[in-house]
């Protein structure tokens, strides 16, 4: 599918930076402004559904996504991370993993939900240093799977 920004390997700097890649999947960590920690495991080629994945490559793509949660876990500490695959605005295969905190700008609803509060910068700013060590968290908990 040549317009599926999922496609697309190059990211522009506002929209996050690539943490990890490997032959299948890449795992990247979005810029949310409200949302620091939030990270995409993304399908390299264009599917759009998980049952168009073998059974492996379906295992391979969720133990990713389960060790992108153990380190946002590990390092982001927080209240409750949010998984999901949605695709309906974009058809290709990617897994949301969200670092949720009770005084974040959407909580209790969705990170696409209406704003229902305003966190505090300095919390925001704290969370934003402390998402920088996801890089080196994620790369140690992908690469223990080995």
């Amino acid at each position: 599918m040549t317009n599926c920004v999922l496609c697309k390997d190059e990211l522009k700097p506002e929209e996050g930076q690539l943490i990890w890649r490997g032959d299948d999947c890449r795992v990247i960590l979005v810029n949310d402004p409200d949302l620091p920690g939030f990270c995409r495991v993304i399908w390299n080629r264009h599917v759009a559904e998980m049952s168009d994945l073998t059974h492996g490559e379906r295992d391979h793509l969720m133990t990713l996504v389960f060790a992108v949660e153990e380190a946002i876990r590990h390092v982001m500490h927080p209240d409750k991370v949010n998984v999901a695959a949605l695709g309906n605005m974009v058809p290709h295969i990617h897994w949301h993993v969200i670092p949720r905190f009770t005084d974040d700008a959407f909580f209790p609803g969705s990170a696409w939900s209406n704003r229902t509060q305003e966190t505090k910068e300095a919390v925001l700013e704290a969370r934003r240093k402390k998402a920088q060590e996801l890089t080196a968290a994620i790369k140690a908990s992908i690469a223990s799977l080995a």
